[in-house]
């Protein structure tokens, strides 16, 4: 399944996933059918690669969601889409949760107009984030704003792609959030 790790590079024809139709390995073999803890599993490592996450960090998110009032599942995925760097990822000022990690991590990001370099800071309502004035310059931050299929974000983050700013306006719904996966499976998975 493509995740979009890679950026642009899922969008061409150099993409791994549809170069490579066959498993991994000599042979094509023919694969066994998935246990249920296979599912599972498949499931909670697709979030984890898709957001960039180690299993104890994965892990702590998910103690934080079930200690929530609500549909733990739902809330481990607003949890995750509150990070600093997913968040600048979804504003387009990087390609990817890599480099939008990578950018926070140098000090190029600022919320509320104060520096923030850690890549899991969660974002509030209402916190402003944007470029740091000397960082407006930087080739792949401004590569990434001229992309012409990244344009647009999400109903929930407003963006102003001539300032290099952005608002979280509101906290995500499960619908608003365009991860193709079964948060249930992985709620099942640590309840074990």
């Amino acid at each position: 399944m493509k995740l979009m790790l890679k950026g642009d590079r899922c969008l061409s024809s150099k993409c791994s996933i549809t170069k490579h139709k066959l498993p991994p390995g000599q042979l094509p073999r023919r694969r066994r059918k998935v246990s249920e803890y296979g599912m599972q599993l498949r499931e909670k490592q697709k979030v984890k690669r898709y957001y960039g996450l180690f299993e104890k960090q994965f892990k702590r998110y998910f103690e934080i969601a079930s200690r929530r009032k609500g549909v733990t599942g739902e809330i481990l995925l607003v949890l995750l889409e509150q990070r600093l760097d997913n968040v600048v990822c979804r504003l387009h000022f990087a390609t990817s949760r890599a480099m939008a990690r990578q950018l926070v991590r140098h000090g190029h990001i600022l919320v509320n107009g104060r520096k923030v370099d850690i890549p899991s800071y969660f974002v509030r309502e209402g916190d402003e984030i944007e470029v740091k004035q000397q960082s407006k310059k930087l080739i792949p931050v401004l590569e990434s704003m001229k992309n012409e299929s990244r344009v647009g974000t999400v109903p929930w983050l407003e963006v102003n792609p001539d300032d290099l700013k952005g608002k979280l306006l509101y906290l995500p719904k499960r619908e608003e959030i365009d991860l193709p996966v079964n948060e249930q499976l992985i709620v099942e998975l640590y309840s074990k």
